[in-house]
C-alpha cells in the first residue's frame, strides 16, 4: 500500500512541509510502524484489472511503499513505474521484486517534482490524492496533467468523508473530488467499500476510477 498512511497515523495533523512528511514517513518504516502495509493487492484494483478497465501498458504507481500493488500490476505484464518519498519504504519494494522476479522502475522523491518522462496509459495510488489534497493541491494537479494524457485512466482510492475516523485515513467527500478533478478528468465509476486493513478495522474508502479528458 502506499507511503500515505491511511491506518492509525491521522494525515490531518502531518506537518505541511514535504521533507517533514518524509521524515516522519521514514520513521514509521525504520520502526515498522505500518498499519496500512497490508501485504496484499488492493482489491479494488484487482477488481479493476479482472474487468479489463486498465488499458495500455504504461502504468505509474504514486506512493507505492513496499511494492505490493506494483509487483501485481508488473505480474500482469504492465510496465509499472513506481514512485515514492521513503527510501526504506522503496529498498523494502526492490527486494519484494526481486524476489518475485519482475522489473519495476523505481523512483525517489517527491512525485511532483520527479520527471518520469512520456505521459502513462494507467495511473493508481491508494490513499495518496486523499492525503496531498491538503498540503498541495496545486502541485499534485499540474503533476496529473504532465503525467497523463488524453484517454489515461487513473484508479484512486482515498479515504471517505462519509465516515472519518480519528485515527483512520486522510478523506475526501464526492462534492469534492469532483471539484478538484473533473476538469480534467471523466469520473467513470465512483463507489464506497470497506478496506480491510487490519483485525476489525475497515475503514470507509472511495474507489474512484476516471479517464483523462
Amino acid at each position: 500500500m502506499a507511503s500515505s498512511p491511511p491506518a492509525g497515523h491521522a494525515e490531518r495533523s502531518s506537518p505541511s512541509r514535504p521533507e517533514d512528511y518524509r521524515d516522519r514517513m521514514r520513521r514509521s518504516y525504520a520502526t515498522r510502524d505500518t498499519p496500512w502495509d497490508v501485504g496484499v493487492p488492493a482489491p479494488e484494483l484487482l477488481r479493476v484489472l479482472d474487468h479489463g478497465q486498465f488499458r495500455g501498458k504504461r502504468v505509474l504507481e504514486m506512493g507505492c511503499g513496499t511494492g505490493t500493488n506494483s509487483i501485481e500490476l508488473a505480474r500482469r505484464g504492465y510496465r509499472v513505474t513506481a514512485v515514492d518519498l521513503v527510501d526504506l519504504a522503496l529498498q523494502q519494494a526492490k527486494d519484494k521484486a526481486m524476489r518475485a522476479n519482475v522489473e519495476i522502475d523505481f523512483r525517489l522523491g517527491d512525485m511532483t517534482t520527479l520527471e518520469l518522462g512520456e505521459p502513462f496509459d494507467c495511473l493508481l495510488d491508494v490513499s495518496v490524492y486523499d492525503g496531498i489534497r491538503t498540503r498541495d493541491l496545486a502541485g499534485f494537479q499540474a503533476f496529473l496533467r504532465r503525467v497523463s494524457r488524453t484517454g489515461t485512466r487513473w484508479l484512486s482510492l482515498a479515504g471517505s468523508a462519509t465516515e472519518p475516523l480519528p485515527n483512520g485515513p486522510p478523506v475526501v467527500g464526492e462534492t469534492e473530488f469532483r471539484a478538484e478533478l473533473e476538469p480534467w478528468f471523466k469520473v467513470l465509476d465512483a463507489h464506497e467499500f470497506r478496506y480491510s486493513l487490519a483485525p476489525g478495522f475497515a475503514p470507509l474508502f472511495w474507489a474512484i476510477l476516471m479517464e483523462r479528458r
